[in-house]
């Protein structure tokens, strides 16, 4: 039974739903926008790595609370996953890039307990953020009939 039958029997009007996530075609000004909240997200795992060990532990709650900001941000700007996922993807590659140090052994995180803190906190907010439910968008159709 073809939607235009089903449409005719159930006399329900026939619907078009825009193809989303990986369906979805092309766009380059969302690429653009995912490619710079990875920037973004690369900052903000540079600034942290720096403040987290300098002002321990006030620096460390900021520097989470701004990698949280900036994931859900994302997510929220973005309406999707991968919204959260770019910015949290330039966070750890940062991070992981600082973690390896210097040849002459300089290194940029204080303390163990603070690097500890800062990664899993950091990851934690990233996984949190990128699995959040999405938030209900107004006005829009319950999917209920008769409505």
């Amino acid at each position: 039974m073809s939607s235009r039958q089903r449409a005719a029997r159930t006399n329900a009007p026939t619907r078009d739903i825009p193809a989303t996530g990986l369906a979805a075609p092309l766009n380059p000004r969302r690429i653009a926008a995912l490619l710079g909240l990875a920037l973004l997200g690369a900052a903000v795992g540079i600034a942290g790595t720096l403040v987290q060990s300098a002002w321990f532990p006030g620096g460390l709650l900021l520097t989470l609370l701004a990698t949280t900001a900036l994931f859900c941000g994302g997510r929220r700007l973005m309406g999707t996953q991968p919204g959260a996922a770019a910015p949290a993807a330039g966070w750890l590659i940062s991070v992981v890039v600082l973690l390896g140090g210097r040849p002459e052994g300089d290194y940029v995180f204080g303390d163990e307990l603070g690097l500890a803190l800062f990664m899993l906190g950091g990851m934690a907010a990233a996984v949190i953020c990128a699995t959040m439910s999405r938030s209900p968008q107004l006005g829009a159709d319950s999917g209920r009939p008769g409505k």
